[in-house]
């Protein structure tokens, strides 16, 4: 078993990105997976919703890119979070993640230290989920280097178009430098189906993206701020929710892919 490796990312923030990273994660959880969340958001959203508070978190992710290659095995049994939010493990985030960019200025091959740190630990999951942070710099860039797959949440909404294509320059530059193309999906979030002008960005997202779009669209429900005020997931909620449901949709959309 070697765990796939999944980027949830888009440039624009409020899409529904860490609510998808997190939720997703629990979706395959129940679909009976083994899922390991990475918070690569300085903000640390992800590891907040799992009620790990900064005063409680000795070793973060940023533990793991400052470290030395050969003590990467040892470091992350002790970042590693066990079942931290049903189900899921976590690698927690941190504020000092915001620092990276002056750390690293003259790292040799920085844009892969995440990559080459997860074979430690990629025996032990069937997918590992990286919740990213919403601007290109070095972060982003070590995610969609280690991703199998990015999706991209797009808020329905005509202005989070503009986010579309920056993260599109983005993939087009690391394209090149990488020699391989990085295989993307977009996920239309947030849908109202009695706005007009969602259903009108949701045409010209099927339109323009055609096979590279889920099927599966997540609407608007109020549950997923309850969660996150909880601590807790949608599916401990209500599992029957209509946003429940559409990412349990999504989850079985990502094991067919595969």
């Amino acid at each position: 078993m070697c765990a796939k490796i999944l980027a949830v990312a888009n440039q624009k923030g409020g899409v529904g990105k860490t609510t998808t990273a997190v939720t997703l994660g629990c979706a395959l959880v129940r679909a009976g997976k083994k899922i390991l969340l990475l918070d690569l958001d300085p903000h640390a959203c992800a590891t907040l919703h799992a009620r790990i508070y900064p005063e409680d978190v000795r070793y973060s992710l940023h533990d793991i890119f400052m470290a030395s290659e050969e003590s990467w095995p040892a470091l992350w049994p002790l970042l590693l979070r066990s079942q931290a939010l049903h189900g899921m493990d976590m690698a927690p985030g941190s504020i000092r993640l915001s620092e990276l960019e002056v750390d690293f200025k003259d790292r040799s091959a920085k844009g892969s230290i995440l990559g080459r740190s997860l074979e430690a630990v990629r025996k032990d999951y069937d997918f590992i989920i990286l919740d990213c942070p919403p601007h290109v710099g070095i972060l982003l860039v070590n995610a969609l280097v280690a991703a199998d797959l990015l999706i991209i949440p797009i808020q329905t909404d005509f202005l989070a178009l503009h986010g579309l294509k920056l993260l599109f320059d983005t993939l087009h530059t690391l394209n090149k430098a990488l020699g391989r193309p990085i295989l993307y999906r977009a996920l239309p979030t947030m849908y109202d189906k009695r706005a007009k002008a969602c259903t009108r960005v949701l045409e010209l997202l099927q339109r323009k993206m055609d096979h590279a779009m889920f099927n599966s669209i997540i609407g608007i429900d109020t549950r997923f701020r309850e969660a996150s005020a909880q601590g807790c997931s949608i599916y401990d909620i209500d599992q029957h929710s209509r946003g429940a449901r559409c990412y349990e949709a999504l989850a079985q959309e990502v094991l067919q892919l595969w």
